[in-house]
């Protein structure tokens, strides 16, 4: 699974404040705190600034060069100027008609296919003008337990939640309840209602998220379906849409336990991580007859806590007639079932976890589910039967590249497993065996300064070819899960602080960069661009911003054409903007470039510095 959504947006944060949003959308997230009404959103979503900002979002998105069913994508909103493409926005808005979307099937690692529908261009931007706008109001009144699509989320905090109910809580049985076609079955009547529940109350919004909610689909076959239900799994807005669904369904099974009313208004305090501290309240609500249930969700993959199998048959028959009749959602009776956890692993987004007695006490056993290792021992084995026959040294590098980014996802998504070293081991011996006998690999080689030799470069299991280093699939840790603290908030002046401070490299992106070398450029170009990104911590090296997969350009501080070399020294990651502004000889273009990059005096001296070494005068 795609570490993306373990992402801290760092760069999406960077971006409200650049188009002088960010006020505006802490403004939402407060008001939406306080249950006020908002129906006057449609001038906030269609402000230049929204959607200049949507523009920014989308062309760092890694699909924006995916086109829809008229083939456009964003190379071709790239060569509009400023007024031309806020005019083509602006005028979308006036009267919505929403363009056909196209049907994909995505092939799933047991044969099936999952259908993906992808917008338009124009309709992409649309949607994400709006999201801008809503994810605030509605991440206000989301609950706590839910982790999938939501900004400072990731699999790592519901797998953490999970760990400590088992462990810390006891709950010691779970309800798994699978909802049959989740995406394809969403009730658009009940979902509007839910939408205006939150308080969005813009009645022309609603209208254009109406007109979404039914845009054609037109199949692979050319076939055209008018949907009369679900939202289409690839659309900018669905995530947020399928949010709004289930974020009923948290918030009633909350009502069951955590959130229960007492008549006795007991003492609350909270710890120095935010969390509050209920004992008193949960200790006289064991004296009543109410079940004490806890849910954990990531998007529509969900788990309920209880304390023993008469609370947990009783909350899946409840549950189950809930969703059907609030929500208008089946559910999957092979699929769903009641797990002893101290019998029997459950699964949750590819782990595999019980609980095991320990001395006087169970604690959490979790492994890589059966489903998940297997495919990973594929995926694996496929990239060193690549690396065997390379049509030249290029390819044979970027076999090599492939195969180092595919261990290293592997191992940065399952390291929250506390047996993740015995299921990698299971790995590492059958594709020790394929090396052995399919490549003339050596035990001993150079390992230059980057991420391979920062975190495998102690492993005697790390082996060389033609010089490259090859990542060990059996050097691994099992490391803990970490909760999300309460202060990581986007919308709030003290936990964007948080955020900024503490930064890490984007393990995502590195992935992205080690599968996608530069092959028109040197071995050495590719290897150093790699190695920089982890020393500039995934970072500009003028500006901070973090770097995302379609905005690094590699810049040679001495050109080429000067006597400047592929050399470590000699290069330097920095965003698009950026380069274009280092390169730059129009004053316009300068003046335009520091305008939208917003540059501090420190900024522009580390870009006068790099202007000087390729022999352009100072801005």
């Amino acid at each position: 699974m795609s570490t993306s959504k373990q992402r801290l947006k760092q760069n999406k944060i960077r971006y409200t404040e650049y188009y002088d949003l960010q006020e505006v959308l802490d403004n939402l997230y407060k008001d939406s705190s306080e249950n006020k009404v908002f129906s006057n959103l449609m001038g906030l979503i269609t402000s230049r600034e929204n959607i200049k900002l949507a523009y920014r979002s989308i062309k760092g998105n890694k699909g924006s060069h995916t086109a829809g069913v008229d083939g456009r994508t964003i190379n071709h909103l790239s060569k509009l100027n400023e007024e031309e493409y806020i005019s083509l926005i602006q005028k979308q808005f006036h009267w919505y008609k929403s363009r056909p979307v196209k049907r994909v099937e995505i092939p799933k690692p047991n044969g099936k296919t999952r259908p993906l529908g992808i917008p338009t261009i124009v309709d992409r931007i649309v949607q994400q003008c709006i999201l801008q706008i809503l994810e605030p109001i509605c991440e206000a009144k989301f609950h706590d337990s839910s982790y999938g699509f939501r900004p400072n989320r990731n699999t790592e905090h519901a797998i953490a939640e999970c760990a400590r109910l088992m462990q810390i809580q006891h709950l010691h049985y779970v309800v798994d309840i699978d909802i049959q076609g989740f995406f394809d079955n969403v009730c658009h009547s009940k979902l509007i209602k839910q939408i205006w529940h939150l308080g969005i109350r813009d009645k022309k919004l609603i209208c254009i998220i109406k007109e979404m909610l039914k845009a054609n689909i037109v199949m692979p076959n050319g076939e055209t379906i008018i949907p009369t239900k679900g939202t289409p799994q690839g659309g900018i807005l669905s995530p947020l849409l399928s949010n709004i669904v289930l974020n009923e369904l948290d918030w009633w099974v909350s009502s069951q336990w955590a959130t229960m009313p007492t008549h006795y208004p007991y003492k609350q305090k909270t710890n120095s991580k935010g969390t509050e501290i209920k004992s008193h309240t949960y200790r006289a609500l064991r004296t009543s007859n109410l079940k004490e249930i806890y849910i954990v969700r990531y998007a529509d993959d969900f788990k309920i806590f209880c304390r023993n199998y008469y609370d947990a048959k009783r909350t899946y028959q409840a549950v189950t007639k809930w969703l059907q009749d609030r929500l208008k959602l089946n559910v999957s009776e092979e699929k769903s079932k009641i797990t002893n956890l101290k019998q029997r692993y459950s699964e949750f987004l590819g782990f595999k976890l019980k609980v095991k007695l320990k001395g006087k006490k169970f604690v959490v056993q979790s492994h890589i589910s059966d489903k998940a290792l297997k495919n990973a021992k594929e995926n694996i084995s496929k990239c060193v039967a690549d690396i065997k026959r390379p049509a030249n040294e290029k390819e044979q590098y970027k076999a090599i590249a492939k195969y180092n980014a595919t261990v290293s996802g592997l191992h940065n998504y399952y390291q929250i497993a506390t047996n993740v070293s015995l299921d990698f081991a299971k790995i590492a011996f059958h594709i020790k065996k394929q090396m052995n006998n399919r490549l003339d690999i050596k035990t001993s080689g150079t390992l230059n300064k980057g991420f391979i030799k920062e975190k495998y470069g102690k492993s005697k299991q790390l082996r060389f070819l033609n010089g490259h280093p090859l990542i060990p699939v059996g050097y691994i840790r099992t490391k803990d899960a970490k909760h999300k603290k309460k202060v990581v908030n986007k919308y709030t002046v003290k936990g964007r602080a948080f955020i900024h401070k503490n930064l890490q490299i984007d393990v995502d992106t590195l992935v992205w960069l080690m599968r996608h070398p530069v092959l028109d450029k040197s071995i050495e170009f590719a290897d150093n661009r790699i190695s920089l990104f982890a020393a500039q911590y995934g970072r500009c090296g003028v500006t901070s911003v973090k770097l995302t997969p379609n905005d690094i350009h590699c810049h040679h501080k001495i050109p080429l054409e000067q006597g400047g070399t592929d050399s470590y020294s000699n290069l330097i990651l920095v965003t698009e903007a950026v380069h274009i502004l280092i390169h730059a000889t129009k004053e316009d273009t300068i003046q335009k470039y520091i305008k939208e990059l917003g540059l501090t005096v420190k900024q522009i001296e580390k870009c006068n510095k790099l202007r000087k070494m390729a022999g352009l005068p100072l801005i």
